[in-house]
């Protein structure tokens, strides 16, 4: 098995990879071109309401619209001409939000014309659309481009002034803040990002979600590196073949970015294109965020279910079938919660310890939680194990 690094490097610079993406993209937007999208089953009845002309401009390769639930604050990332997004503002309904945000004017037309559209037909609005790179989601570059308009870069003077306002309006005016987004989506658009920007992309991604927030991402995938020379080829650049992770390193670069809870949610099992014997195919890959913080002894268990002898998680602790383990809160609310909850039974102390109070929980091993504990004769407290934990009291 091949090490899971990025999939794909490439010699042509970024800046004429971004160029060739934005003009095939902005084709896309008046012309249908279908070597830009792989079939998708997509809910009919959520489509009823989208103009057709954006669904007939839509390029993708999954519906990450799926994994969404009621009232949620949901950032499409590469959002065209908003079939995604039109999608989630039903799921989300009246009380969610929806953002849209792509970098290609002419995509952004399409999906701000049926915007209104929408809004009429389902009786609310809750989308918005933005101009910006999805490797940078704190710079609006809709706004970027009317400052550019009043001040004209005509030499190595206004572009200083240009970067300096740059820097400022991700700070005073980010497109997208911290912590701010319940759901990030993207449908077939992580694999056109350069490879020098992929990890920053992920970066942000990570950035914007709430902590418990969760990433559903869509996207072409390879069954083995790419090749320079397909790499370098700007006509698979531009048709998703040329900047697609590897499977593995894919969901490696979810847990690079510091998830957890990753997994595949769907995969297709036919390949989309084979090229020179290389196999494309979609994914679908859900990942949470939410593993910060310290790990405090305050009483919890875990006993996973099976149907496995055991399991081992991110953080390299073993989990045997049908024994309580001891874990620290953080980790008892992670496991209790979302794609973990189905595994495990959640064992609660008999008398509950409020994190403030809690020592330190040692997390350098495993350790049986005894009857004891949990029917609370044994009293928990004292230091922790030393080294267990940093001096924050973060530790797994």
């Amino acid at each position: 098995m091949p090490s899971p690094t990025p999939s794909s490097t490439s010699d042509k610079p970024a800046g004429e990879i971004l160029t060739e993406v934005r003009e095939r993209y902005a084709e896309g937007a008046t012309t249908q071109v279908p070597q830009l999208c792989c079939p998708v089953d997509y809910d009919p009845k959520f489509l009823e309401v989208i103009p057709k002309e954006v669904v007939e401009r839509d390029y993708g390769c999954g519906d990450p619209s799926r994994w969404l639930q009621e009232g949620e604050t949901v950032l499409d990332l590469g959002s065209g001409t908003g079939k995604i997004c039109f999608i989630a503002s039903q799921v989300v309904g009246a009380e969610g939000r929806v953002i849209g945000v792509d970098m290609t004017d002419d995509m952004l037309d399409v999906a701000r014309r049926a915007a209104p559209v929408v809004a009429e037909r389902v009786g609310f609005s809750n989308v918005t659309f933005h101009k910006g790179r999805i490797e940078d989601l704190a710079l609006d570059r809709g706004a970027l481009d009317r400052w550019l308009a009043e001040h004209p870069v005509q030499g190595e003077a206004e572009l200083a002034a240009a970067e300096a306002y740059m820097d400022a309006e991700r700070v005073n005016h980010p497109m997208v803040a911290d912590d701010s987004v319940d759901v990030v989506v993207s449908n077939c658009v992580l694999n056109l990002v350069t490879p020098g920007s992929k990890a920053q992309m992920f970066d942000e991604i990570f950035r914007v979600l709430k902590k418990g927030g969760r990433a559903v991402i869509s996207d072409i995938v390879s069954d083995e590196t790419v090749p320079p020379h397909l790499v370098n080829d700007p006509e698979l650049w531009t048709g998703c073949i040329s900047g697609a992770y590897r499977e593995d390193a894919f969901v490696k670069a979810f847990e690079d970015a510091g998830f957890h809870g990753i997994e595949i949610v769907s995969r297709g099992v036919a390949p989309w294109h084979t090229v020179e014997g290389i196999e494309f195919r979609s994914v679908t890959v859900r990942a949470f965020k939410g593993k910060q913080g310290p790990c405090k002894e305050q009483g919890h268990a875990v006993l996973y279910k099976g149907p496995w002898s055991e399991v081992k998680d991110d953080d390299g602790h073993t989990f045997p079938r049908g024994v309580p383990m001891a874990v620290c809160g953080k980790t008892y609310r992670i496991m209790t919660t979302g794609p973990y909850a189905s595994s495990v039974v959640g064992l609660e102390p008999a008398t509950p310890v409020a994190e403030g109070d809690a020592a330190n929980f040692p997390c350098d091993g495993d350790r049986q939680r005894t009857p004891g504990e949990l029917k609370g004769s044994v009293t928990l407290g004292g230091d922790a194990v030393d080294g267990s934990c940093e001096p924050d009291g973060t530790c797994c």
